[in-house]
């Protein structure tokens, strides 16, 4: 299997564990949170998107979806609004978007990622990607601990693998948001 066929399976797995744990929830559940300052569902499924979004048009150096067709104006968001790094007070806020909306910028998402993973060629995957610096929030840590790093390489290959965990993890995140709401199973 080539490593950009493991990636999209990751990508599958993830859909498949999103619409199990998204079927059936009203907008009140996607709203709610644990604690004023604990990210929703919503709120997840929102900064997901946001990141494969981000994440796969940095690598292939183009504009996000979000910026070219305008998402963040049918959010009602900023155009700078990342989906990451939020106040406790931006968490407690946050509007979550109508959930046909938040899947319908997800479908167009993830359509682009599954085009750009097509094309990729295996010397591809070895592409060093010239990342920004991070936000100010992961610059400086507290203490005398040296600035965060992104936990990977900076390569094509690492990158995408790095963002098929990071969905895994916040599906997972969502899965037991639902349970803490409706019990095991419902």
């Amino acid at each position: 299997m080539e490593m950009k066929d493991l990636v999209q399976t990751g990508l599958e797995n993830v859909k498949r564990t999103l619409d199990r744990t998204l079927d059936g929830l009203t907008a009140e559940e996607l709203k709610w949170h644990p604690k004023p300052d604990a990210n929703s569902i919503g709120l997840i499924l929102f900064h997901m998107i946001r990141n494969e979004d981000s994440m796969v048009h940095r690598i292939q150096g183009k504009p996000q979806i979000w910026e070219t067709e305008k998402w963040y104006q049918k959010f009602n968001k900023a155009i700078e609004d990342g989906g990451a790094h939020y106040t406790a007070e931006q968490v407690a806020s946050f509007v979550v978007p109508d959930i046909k909306d938040l899947l319908g910028y997800s479908e167009t998402v993830r359509k682009n990622t599954l085009e750009y993973l097509k094309g990729l060629k295996p010397k591809d995957l070895d592409k060093k990607v010239n990342l920004p610096p991070p936000p100010a929030s992961m610059a400086m840590p507290a203490g005398n601990a040296p600035p965060r790093r992104p936990p990977f390489e900076p390569i094509v290959g690492s990158m995408l693998m790095h963002e098929v965990t990071e969905l895994a993890g916040h599906a997972g995140e969502i899965s037991y948001l639902r349970g803490l709401q409706r019990g095991m199973d419902k």
